[in-house]
């Protein structure tokens, strides 16, 4: 280990522990990913390493584009600036497999450009210590990449192929229970299935999907995980092929190739289908079931931009009952008060969530105050200030300046509005 750099007082290697799950469907515990770091610390030891920091993402995919990784962004972050949140030096990076890291060419690239932006780094696995400035080091990382890919794909075919045999052959989707039918998914659940055959028939009838909704939630009704229905979910569950009894996979009815005529599921139908046709003609096409369900293609083509300045841009920085810092996206929805419509919640632990136009008036300043020495043109900031500039260029000029915003948890019971909760981390 030759030109590596080591801790003097221990004379060990600093590195920093990654490990992550595709799915945690069945336990929800975090084995998976507490397996891997324990691994990671027998990995540590026989190579004369010692671990000053743990990130990990559970029940996230790698190969899936879109997927957000707070653990895998962090550990990038940390590594670009070269110390963990406590201060220690980072010398190194220890993983069960190349295939935790990244599984595509951004995220290799993404990983190495910061595990290298500091020299004497290590990168180590159970097979060894791997030398990530060589140039055999970075050809056995894309040769690793080379054989990720090549297995996501056969997997993902296999699956499909899997999912669309099983689709005509009429049996019932795995996944969450369906509203309106017992846990078996084919046989009906008498109360739940009175109540979407009783709100087929007053749509058709000319009543509003919204009234339908606050109908089920005057009686208490909850949807099979526990949710509050609304206009969206109520026009979902009516709307599904499934309640009259034909199986849909990927936003299509399925048809048996003989007759053309539609694949019969294995499950009791709530109506007919001439009543499902008939509920279905009362919306517009991209709300059906067919155009939102799972897997199925959107009529737009493209997803809705967003509304707010911070969406996408902001993490979350509390920290989660197992140690690490959540890092989790903030995502908006709607708020209880006038002087705050909106709010900015973490999805992945809950703990973290702060007022819209709070968040958006800090963001705004840290653009406006201090982005002039940060490559951000000047004359873009004017014509912020001018109100020239639209809701998606502003994000297109906050996101080529800062890569997210840290966002602090505010104090139980204080509501003022405390304008240090945000960190923008620049590029």
């Amino acid at each position: 280990m030759h030109g590596f750099a080591v801790h003097e007082p221990t004379g060990l290697i600093r590195v920093v522990s990654y490990a992550r799950t595709s799915e945690d469907v069945r336990q929800r515990d975090g084995h998976g990913v507490r397996h891997q770091l324990r691994v990671n610390e027998r990995t540590a030891l026989d190579h004369g390493c010692e671990i000053i920091a743990t990130y990990s993402d559970n029940g996230r995919s790698a190969s899936r584009t879109g997927v957000v990784r707070p653990g895998f962004d962090g550990l990038i972050a940390d590594l670009a600036r070269g110390q963990t949140e406590t201060g220690q030096s980072i010398e190194g990076v220890v993983c069960v497999a190349d295939d935790r890291l990244y599984r595509r060419a951004e995220d290799l690239a993404r990983f190495f450009a910061a595990l290298t932006s500091r020299p004497g780094r290590v990168y180590v696995d159970p097979q060894g210590v791997r030398d990530p400035y060589s140039q055999e080091g970075l050809l056995q990382a894309v040769r690793s990449l080379d054989a990720s890919v090549t297995e996501t794909r056969v997997r993902s075919r296999r699956l499909s192929n899997w999912h669309w045999a099983r689709a005509v052959e009429g049996v019932p989707h795995s996944g969450p229970r369906p509203f309106g039918w017992r846990d078996d998914r084919i046989t009906l659940h008498p109360d739940e299935a009175h109540l979407v055959r009783q709100a087929i028939s007053d749509r058709i009838g000319g009543k509003a999907v919204r009234a339908i909704a606050r109908d089920w939630c005057d009686l208490g009704v909850t949807g099979t995980r526990g949710g509050k229905p609304n206009g969206q979910a109520v026009t979902q569950i009516i709307t599904t092929p499934r309640v009259c009894g034909y199986r849909a996979n990927k936003g299509q009815l399925l048809l048996v190739p003989e007759t053309r005529r539609p694949v019969l599921g294995q499950w009791e139908p709530i109506v007919t289908p001439g009543q499902w046709q008939a509920v279905c003609a009362t919306f517009s096409p991209g709300s059906l079931y067919l155009h939102r369900g799972s897997g199925a293609p959107r009529v737009a083509g493209s997803r809705t931009a967003p509304r707010h300045l911070g969406s996408g841009f902001l993490r979350c920085g509390a920290q989660r009952p197992d140690g690490p810092v959540c890092r989790g996206p903030l995502c908006a929805q709607k708020g209880k008060s006038k002087k705050s419509p909106y709010v900015y919640s973490c999805r992945c632990c809950g703990r973290c969530s702060i007022s819209g136009p709070l968040a958006d008036k800090i963001i705004e300043r840290s653009i406006l105050t201090e982005a002039y020495g940060r490559g951000v043109p000047e004359a873009a900031c004017r014509r912020w200030e001018s109100g020239q500039m639209g809701v998606e260029e502003k994000r297109e000029l906050i996101g080529s300046a800062i890569t997210h915003f840290m966002v602090r948890p505010g104090v139980k019971g204080d509501h003022s509005w405390d304008y240090s909760r945000l960190e923008p981390v620049w590029r």
